[in-house]
């Protein structure tokens, strides 16, 4: 996949989509967009991992942790592919898959301080992973993954 591409099309989809940061007062300009924080990760089974960076692009924060997110236990849990079973964690917040679809999941956190709760979108491309994390429950899930269903189509 050209990364020109990518890139320019990362960019155009995170400035319209993600902006909501947990830092953010909720009357912020940022709170409509419909993530907080978005990972576009590389991920290719079939090719030697250690070749790429793991995280491609990244947009917003997660509970204030702009940096320093460790995605080898994210990437175990998708290799192992036991969805129904297993959690995740994304900094501190530990997610359970609530939806499963043919290329993508719906998760929400099950240690979240936030009265209406946080939730997470994974969609699975031929070259990689959108993660798209959000705040709220069904109708900022539903918008979440309109926006994220919106740049794995251009990625194809």
């Amino acid at each position: 996949m050209d990364w020109s591409f990518v890139h320019k099309t990362w960019e155009k989809w995170a400035s319209a989509n993600v902006g909501g940061t947990s830092s953010s007062p909720p009357s912020s300009s940022s709170s409509s967009e419909p993530l907080k924080c978005a990972f576009l990760l590389n991920y290719d089974p079939s090719g030697p991992s250690r070749l790429l960076s793991t995280i491609a692009e990244r947009e917003g924060n997660v509970n204030g942790n702009g940096n320093g997110i460790e995605f080898a236990q994210f990437i175990d849990f998708i290799k192992r592919h036991k969805f129904q079973t297993d959690t995740f964690i994304i900094a501190s917040n530990q997610y359970v898959v609530t939806s499963i679809h043919e290329n993508w999941l719906s998760a929400r956190c099950i240690n979240t301080s936030k009265p209406a709760g946080e939730g997470a979108v994974i969609i699975l491309t031929c070259s990689f992973i959108l993660l798209a994390l959000y705040d709220g429950s069904i109708g900022s899930a539903s918008r979440a993954m309109m926006a994220a269903d919106q740049l794995a189509s251009q990625l194809g």
